[in-house]
C-alpha cells in the first residue's frame, strides 16, 4: 500500500461556481496560459487526460486512450488559500474562512512585540519582494524586523539574516503563532533575506508555522502505522500533525527529485507533497511564461516518473486552488482544481467532485482506515478489482 499525492500549488482549471463571492468570475488559470501559450505543450498530462478536464468532460466517454482516471474538484470551505486547500484535500472542511487583514489590529502586533521584545516597521499588505525594496534599508540600520501580510492568511516577519540572527527570527516567529491563534490568522511565516539595499534576496530559510488543524487522514493513516512522507511545505501546512517525516524543499526540481528519492525507498505509507513554484515564483508575480515552463518541467518528469508506478500503486495529481497569472492582482483565484488518479488500470472520467475531501476518502479506503472517513466519498472501490482497459509501461 504505497501512495503518492502530488498538490500542484494554484494549477486550477477555470472557476468555481462560486467564484464571484471571491472576485473571480473567468478567472482560469490553465485555461488562459494556454491561450496566451499557444505553443505549450503537455503530452504527459494530455495522456492522463487532462484535455478532457480542460473540455469539462469528466462525467461521460471512457476512453482507452488514455492513462488515467480524470475529473475536477471543487472546493467547499470557505477560502481559496494553501491552508484552507491543502486541509480538505486531507479531510477538513472549514465553515468559516481564515482571516485576512490589510493591517493587524495595534493590540495584536503590541502583544508580540512585548512578548518578543521586538519593535516592528511595515504593518501592510505588500508582495513580499517588494516591501524589501521600501523597508530593507530600514530594517538595516534600525534592526527592527518587517510585519508584512498578503492576500493569504499570512502574518510574515522579514528580517536580514546579518542583521536578526535565524534562531531569533524563528523565536520571534514561534511566538507570533501563539499570540495569533485566536485571530484565526492561517500562517505565521519568517522570511529571511540577505544582500544590500537595491539587490536583497529572499533565502530558502523560509519557515511556515500554520495552525494546528482538526484531524486529517493523515493522523488516520500514520495511526495505522504507515509512513507519511511531507515534500515541501506539507510539514508547515500541518503544523507536522500527522506527518511522520518532513522533507523541506526549496523549488520544484528539489520536491520532484525527493519524491523519487522517497518512491524508491517507501514501501508501505503516503507521500504528499506539495510543488510550490507555480504558485510562488509565477502565479503571484503573474508571470505567465514562467508558469508555462514550470508546467512544462513537471510534465517531462513525470512522463520518465509514471515508469516507476507499479499496478498496486496510488498517485494522485491534482492543487489547493488557482492563480491565473492573466487575471487582475496578485491573489489566489477562487477554481475548480485538476484530479487525476492512477491506480490498477483504473481509466475513463470520474465526474466533478463536490469536495476536495473525496481524495481523504478515497486514500482512508486504499489504507483501509477501519473508521468511514466522515466527510467526501472515495473515486474508487479497492474492495473490487477493476477492468482493466489500461496497463502502465513498465
Amino acid at each position: 500500500m504505497r501512495a503518492l499525492l502530488i498538490v500542484l500549488d494554484s494549477v486550477g482549471v477555470g472557476n468555481a461556481p462560486d467564484a464571484a463571492n471571491y472576485g473571480d468570475a473567468g478567472a482560469d488559470t490553465l485555461g488562459h496560459i494556454f491561450a496566451h501559450k499557444t505553443d505549450l505543450s503537455l503530452p504527459t498530462l494530455f495522456s492522463l487526460g487532462l484535455g478532457e478536464i480542460l473540455a469539462g468532460r469528466v462525467h461521460d466517454g471512457a476512453s482507452k486512450r488514455y492513462g488515467a482516471s480524470y475529473g475536477r474538484m471543487r472546493e467547499r470551505s470557505a477560502g481559496k488559500d494553501t491552508t484552507t486547500g491543502h486541509w480538505e484535500i486531507a479531510g477538513v472542511i472549514l465553515d468559516e474562512p481564515f482571516t485576512v487583514y490589510e493591517k493587524f489590529p495595534a493590540r495584536l502586533v503590541e502583544a508580540i512585540e512585548t512578548e518578543a521584545k521586538v519593535e516592528f516597521i511595515g504593518n501592510y499588505a505588500q508582495s513580499g519582494t517588494v516591501i524589501l525594496d521600501q523597508l530593507g534599508a530600514e530594517h538595516c540600520k534600525t534592526g527592527r524586523p518587517i510585519l508584512y501580510t498578503s492576500a493569504d492568511s499570512v502574518l510574515q516577519i522579514a528580517a536580514h539574516e546579518d542583521v536578526v540572527p535565524l534562531k531569533r527570527l524563528y523565536e520571534i516567529c514561534r511566538i507570533a503563532r501563539r499570540i495569533c491563534n485566536p485571530y484565526r490568522i492561517g500562517r505565521v511565516i519568517a522570511r529571511p533575506f540577505t544582500g544590500k539595499r537595491g539587490k536583497f534576496v529572499r533565502t530558502a530559510g523560509r519557515h511556515d508555522y500554520s495552525m494546528v488543524p482538526p484531524r486529517t487522514v493523515l493522523n488516520a493513516i500514520s495511526e495505522a502505522g504507515f509512513v507519511v512522507e511531507g515534500v515541501g511545505k506539507i510539514g508547515d501546512i500541518f503544523a507536522r500533525s500527522g506527518v511522520t517525516h518532513a522533507h523541506p524543499t526549496k523549488s520544484n526540481d528539489e520536491g520532484m527529485k525527493a519524491i523519487e528519492r522517497l518512491w524508491h525507498s517507501t514501501h508501505e505509507g503516503l507521500i504528499f507533497a506539495n510543488l510550490v513554484d507555480f504558485d510562488m515564483l509565477h502565479g503571484h508575480r503573474r508571470d505567465v511564461q514562467g508558469y508555462a515552463h514550470a508546467l512544462v518541467a513537471f510534465d517531462e518528469w513525470l512522463r520518465d516518473f509514471i515508469e516507476e508506478v507499479e499496478d498496486e500503486d496510488l498517485v494522485i495529481i491534482t492543487a489547493d486552488h488557482g492563480n491565473d497569472p492573466t487575471f487582475r492582482g496578485t491573489d489566489h483565484t477562487r477554481e475548480e482544481v485538476p484530479l487525476i488518479a492512477i491506480s490498477d488500470g483504473r481509466t475513463g472520467p470520474i465526474g466533478v467532485r463536490e469536495t476536495f475531501a473525496d481524495v481523504a476518502a478515497t486514500l482512508a479506503q486504499f489504507f483501509h482506515i477501519k473508521e468511514k472517513w466522515p466527510v467526501g466519498k472515495s473515486f474508487f472501490d479497492f474492495n473490487r478489482k477493476p477492468v482493466r482497459h489500461f496497463r502502465p509501461r513498465k
